[in-house]
């Protein structure tokens, strides 16, 4: 005789595992036209692909969109996945010129995606449209690198009174954030902006 016994035991229910965040586009995360000073438009080719922009500076000055196809190419080699560029500026003749090289008001932001966060953090460290992260030795006045910028331990600050510029990484992004005769409470929102959205 075979006696069976059954217990009606009570199991917790599973769940699924929470699925992540999507990754936000870099075309979302680069700062927008609501985001910057009153009196600052769009520039021609802002708020597009970096390739896009590369091309549409092509136009102003062929060396100026060599060199910037030239960083896109080599940032798509390191495994970049896409890529925005913002740029305002209160005068549309800064337009034309490299960013953060004009005279006038000016803010750009880029914002690049990658697979993952080695990718991400082996180009910000190759640097970042010829902005190469200082070696903490090199540190000159007006820098700043690392937890102290605000923007991670993969990050540097260069600030001085007409120019302040900010590279870092975040998570599977590199960001950068060049501001010329623009007041530091206005590059401080900007690049806390774009960083909250860097998931």
């Amino acid at each position: 005789m075979l006696l069976i016994s059954c217990q009606n035991e009570s199991h917790p229910a599973f769940s699924p595992a929470p699925s992540p965040s999507p990754h936000i586009s870099p075309a979302a995360a680069i700062l927008q036209s609501s985001e910057v000073p009153p009196g600052m438009t769009p520039c021609v080719g802002s708020n597009q692909p970096v390739d896009v922009y590369a091309s549409v500076m092509n136009g102003f000055d062929t060396a100026i969109g060599l060199r910037l196809s030239g960083y896109w190419d080599e940032l798509v080699a390191e495994g970049a996945e896409s890529g925005s560029v913002s740029v305002y500026a209160s005068d549309p003749a800064s337009c034309a010129a490299e960013l953060g090289a004009g005279n006038a008001s000016a803010i750009a932001s880029v914002v690049i995606r990658f697979a993952d966060d080695g990718e991400a953090d082996r180009a910000w460290q190759a640097g970042l449209f010829g902005f190469v992260p200082p070696a903490p030795a090199q540190l000159q006045a007006g820098m700043t690198r690392g937890a102290a910028t605000g923007l991670g331990l993969s990050s540097f600050t260069y600030e001085r009174p007409s120019a302040r510029l900010a590279s870092w990484r975040r998570n599977s992004y590199a960001a950068l954030v060049i501001a010329t005769n623009l007041d530091v409470n206005t590059y401080k929102a900007a690049t806390a902006l774009i960083n909250a959205r860097l998931n």
